[in-house]
């Protein structure tokens, strides 16, 4: 009686063996006999035992860090960059069908597209110009892994490094790039101040008595200095109205 009990207990089980669980951020590939039939999940689901094999992917965001690349750039000048990937699987089924294994060929082919993107670029456009490149880099790496049914979501530069002796011309360029815009502030300021001594003088040659104020003012400014000899330019029309003025004071006292 109990060898009749262990055999379809035995069936019950064997049948039950099929039962499988897909997390939410899971999907199972299904293969028959080693032909796909399905994508399962997620949940609960049930598989023919024996006969049905499956593959489970995840289609969570992954990141991947691309190590340090030693590159040329287009003027010639040796430099390492490394970066980081993020990419999702959004056709399971390709994933696992058209790729022997995604996450190594994601990481090849984008190391491989960062350094020919360097090479086509100058060290200045590299140094300057990453969010250009990390759009274009995503653009390339993204239609290469489409047929995979990944989708690159974002590609980042972490850290750009060039060689010492770059890094010191790229501070003697820097340097003389300000003393340049130094000398051309005050070139500027200069021409400004030629323009306004101009206009000055011209409105001093139409209006004398304007000439004489700011002589005035020039005679206030000098007394302020501690100075022991002051040197004052008198018009001629001054002196010969004093003396003009002290003959007839003159005669006005002594008739005679």
């Amino acid at each position: 009686m109990p060898y009749i009990l262990i055999f379809p207990l035995l069936i019950v089980v064997f049948l039950l063996s099929g039962l499988r669980v897909a997390q939410e951020y899971e999907r199972a590939i299904v293969f028959r006999l080693g032909r796909f039939i399905g994508i399962k999940g997620p949940g609960l689901y049930y598989l023919i035992p024996i006969l049905d094999t499956q593959q489970k992917v995840d289609i969570r965001t992954k990141t991947v860090d691309l190590e340090q690349q030693e590159t040329i750039t287009k003027d010639s000048v040796t430099i390492k960059v490394n970066a980081v990937l993020w990419f999702r699987i959004v056709d399971s089924a390709k994933s696992i069908l058209e790729v022997a294994n995604y996450n190594q060929a994601v990481y090849q082919f984008s190391v491989t597209a960062l350094r020919n993107i360097i090479g086509q670029h100058l060290l200045d456009e590299v140094l300057k110009e990453r969010e250009k490149i990390n759009q274009t880099l995503q653009k390339i790496v993204d239609a290469a892994t489409q047929p995979w049914g990944i989708k690159i979501e974002m590609v980042e530069m972490k850290d750009v490094e060039i060689p010492e002796s770059m890094q010191r011309a790229m501070a003697r360029e820097a340097e003389a790039i300000r003393e340049k815009r130094a000398r051309l502030i005050k070139a500027e300021a200069e021409l400004d101040a030629s323009i306004k001594l101009t206009q000055g003088a011209r409105q001093m040659e139409e209006s004398p008595l304007a000439l004489e104020l700011r002589r005035m003012q020039m005679l206030s400014e000098i007394g302020i200095d501690n100075n022991t000899t002051t040197v004052i330019l008198i018009p001629s029309e001054f002196s010969s109205a004093a003396r003009s003025f002290a003959e007839m004071m003159a005669k006005k006292e002594n008739p005679e």
